[in-house]
């Protein structure tokens, strides 16, 4: 084992020691921090339920300004939308028309906080330089977990964003990336956080596409012709749904790729009313063909239904979106926190399979369990590695790593 784990401080970052030095003369002990750091997370809890709610509909985080109650749309004024103190106040209910808000939104704000106080407290004093990309984790890992939780979507502009912070924070402190190497200086830092991205991400990438090869396609056949439908969401965050027999089927758990198709035998076949020639109907996510091989885009379908004896519905075993999440852990803290991440995500979606008897029949989202993981990781599960490691190493194992 070394004689200092990387996660005490030794500078050589990229004015990682330059903003060490400037903290450590603050007449400030460490602790002081901590309140600060509550009343932030807080602050950025309160921009993340913006965040939460719009960039899964296409809604820009900009406009419009203020924030508005999601079933009235009345804007909120600033004095009533104070982190935590508001929804309190107003009992989880809006001040215009009384409806009630969701707890989430309390939620988010109390994690965000108690997380950005959590690094503080166990960060600041070994390298104030790596706190605010942290800090920046913690947003986006709780944006991610709960995104992915309600509509099983993680954005790549989150990720992608993330995983560049990640870079920059393994300069600033480059004992940032743990375990995967024991250089000090800000370039060994960047290098060992880009290969965690690259083993993040295209590690899981080659398991989803063999899990795509081996159950990429879900056979429906019914002994009796069945009715199938489009139907249409009803409200801005519902999804359109293709409903086949006492089946009912989010369009985005259909087409995750650009390629994929649903295709459908049919005895009969309705498009905005008239029946159509019937027999084999492909669905892309943009348009219809029929059997015949005339096309319609789907934007000019107000209703398609019809009476199916089968269909061949495409799946994934994974979402890409996991994909980039991991590939973002990775730049944050090396392949040793990637391995570590998606072992510790699978426990926990098992836990919680088993528990809440989740994930039986219906797709269960695995971003918000190695968001966990990493979390795990960063806040000692590095300990367990490295004593695993040390397990290993007197039998000849653990010194190859």
């Amino acid at each position: 084992m070394p004689d200092h784990y990387p996660w005490q401080s030794h500078g050589g970052g990229l004015n990682g020691g330059t903003l060490d030095a400037v903290i450590s003369q603050l007449p400030f002990a460490p602790w002081s921090w901590l309140v600060p750091a509550f009343v932030l997370g807080a602050c950025i809890g309160s921009f993340l339920n913006v965040v939460i709610y719009r960039v899964p509909l296409g809604m820009s985080v900009n406009e419009p300004k203020r924030s508005f109650c999601p079933i009235c749309k009345a804007a909120i004024p600033m004095w009533l939308n104070l982190p935590l103190v508001s929804w309190l106040w107003l009992r989880g209910k809006c001040r215009q028309c009384h409806a009630p808000i969701a707890f989430r939104y309390f939620g988010v704000e109390l994690l965000t906080a108690l997380l950005f106080v959590a690094v503080a407290w166990i960060f600041l004093p070994q390298s104030a330089a790596v706190v605010i990309p942290l800090w920046i984790l913690m947003a986006l890992l709780v944006s991610i977990t709960f995104i992915d939780a309600e509509h099983l979507i993680i954005p790549t502009s989150l990720t992608w964003g993330g995983s560049v912070v990640g870079l920059a924070g393994c300069a600033l402190w480059p004992q940032l990336p743990v375990l995967a190497g024991y250089g000090y200086e800000w370039l060994s830092g960047m290098k060992q956080g880009g290969i965690g991205w690259a083993v993040g991400f295209f590690g899981l990438w080659g398991v989803v596409e063999l899990g795509k090869l081996a159950f990429g396609k879900k056979a429906l056949k019914f002994d009796k012709p069945v009715a199938w439908s489009l139907r249409e969401p009803e409200n801005d965050t519902d999804p359109i749904y293709f409903v086949i027999g006492e089946d009912e089927i989010p369009w985005w758990d259909i087409f995750s790729r650009k390629e994929d198709k649903l295709i459908v035998d049919t005895t009969e076949v309705r498009v905005n009313g008239v029946a159509v020639v019937a027999g084999k109907l492909v669905i892309r996510e943009t348009g219809i063909e029929l059997a015949d091989g005339t096309t319609h885009a789907l934007e000019d379908i107000k209703a398609l239904d019809g009476v199916a004896t089968n269909a061949v519905i495409p799946r994934e075993a994974m979402g890409m979106g996991d994909v980039h999440l991991l590939g973002m852990i990775g730049a944050f803290f090396g392949w040793s926190g990637v391995l570590f991440s998606l072992f510790a995500a699978s426990l926990f979606a098992i836990f919680a399979a088993i528990i809440g008897r989740i994930g039986f029949g219906r797709q269960l989202p695995f971003g918000p369990f190695l968001a966990m993981g990493a979390v795990a990781w960063m806040f000692g599960g590095w300990r367990l590695w490295a004593w695993y490691l040390d397990f290993l190493g007197p039998i000849g194992i653990g010194s190859n790593f």
